[in-house]
């Protein structure tokens, strides 16, 4: 991956595997680097959500997840107060459906996860 992670996690939920990163940026370009990366060390990931805060600029990607994860990876960034920074989190899928809301929740869960690793709550 192109930039250093401030904060990193890994949980599973019924076989599918969940690996977030918390990252410094300084804008929207940064995350492209970043998502790059990460769909090279993570091949097997179906999907690579991301949210960003940066500014006034806010944005997120649910890259075709059921259950809205962009979003509520964006909440959890306002939530801590980060202003500059993204998180990315990618799922390797376990075979076995998780419906919308459990989805969320996971990505949600490792998104804290990497935050609480990096030392940043609030």
């Amino acid at each position: 991956m192109t930039a250093e992670p401030l904060g990193t996690a890994a949980i599973e939920v019924r076989r599918s595997r969940f690996y977030a990163h918390l990252y410094r940026v300084d804008g929207s370009e940064d995350v492209a680097g970043v998502l790059a990366g990460h769909r090279e060390a993570y091949r097997k990931a179906a999907h690579h959500c991301t949210a960003l805060r940066c500014g006034t600029l806010e944005e997120f990607k649910n890259d075709g997840e059921v259950g809205r994860p962009g979003r509520i990876l964006l909440d959890l960034l306002r939530k801590h107060g980060l202003g500059s920074h993204a998180l990315v989190v990618s799922r390797i899928f376990g075979g076995v459906l998780l419906g919308p809301g459990n989805v969320g929740r996971a990505f949600r869960d490792a998104g804290e996860a990497a935050i609480r690793e990096a030392g940043i709550t609030r």
